[in-house]
């Protein structure tokens, strides 16, 4: 089986047994790229307490994050962790923004996509997972998102090796994928569940999982 074929068959188990995720939590475009940057680091129910509490001060769209303070921001923001170092990142992106004379994320939409992938990483605090994140997720451009999930699922299944770096996983997607927006969005979702479910960082509980008949074919 190639890779293209062992892919699709692993998306299709994966779809098969969890149904569709609908990921990413949103309600808008912009907010979807705020939650980009408040989950690093942390798991999604804290980022929600986050995003709850800018929610009730006006705070989800650019407008409403200029008019707090950065001490206000930071409390905002505290429950999601690292509350400074992320109110300084959500500052940075309002910066690229304004620099390229956009008044939300959206106004982006028509760039090119290797472009803004560019210019996103360019921010500080924009890494390879958050800028493709807000690529995906809320601009619906066809860029596959891995993290250390991926890493782990199919470095257990023999497919990648352990080291193998962000953007050379994300090519093993990439490269034989057809560049599907909703594909893209669920099989990254498909992974993060399962690798919280069953592919666990200790004590994986392969006999259950999804993926476990796969591996078995090539232990």
């Amino acid at each position: 089986m190639n890779r293209e074929q062992t892919l699709y068959k692993y998306y299709k188990a994966l779809s098969e047994r969890l149904g569709p995720c609908h990921w990413w939590p949103g309600e808008s475009p912009f907010e979807i790229a705020l939650g980009a940057i408040l989950v690093q680091n942390t798991n999604w129910a804290n980022v929600e307490k986050a995003i709850d509490n800018l929610r009730k001060n006006d705070g989800l769209t650019p407008h409403g994050l200029r008019q707090f303070s950065m001490q206000e921001l930071q409390e905002m923001i505290r429950p999601s962790g690292f509350f400074r170092m992320k109110a300084m990142r959500i500052a940075n992106f309002l910066d690229f923004l304004d620099a390229n004379s956009a008044e939300c994320i959206t106004d982006l939409q028509e760039t090119d996509t290797y472009e803004l992938r560019e210019k996103l990483l360019a921010v500080n605090g924009i890494g390879p997972e958050t800028a493709d994140s807000i690529l995906l997720y809320a601009l619906n451009k066809a860029v596959f998102v891995v993290d250390a999930y991926t890493r782990r699922i199919f470095n257990r299944h023999m497919l990648v090796h352990e080291d193998i770096d962000y953007h050379e996983l994300q090519e093993y997607f990439m490269d034989v994928l057809d560049p599907d927006v909703e594909l893209y969005n669920e099989f990254h979702a498909l992974i993060v569940r399962t690798a919280k479910e069953w592919c666990k960082k200790n004590n994986p509980d392969c006999e259950n999982c999804p993926l476990g008949k796969f591996l078995e074919n090539r232990l």
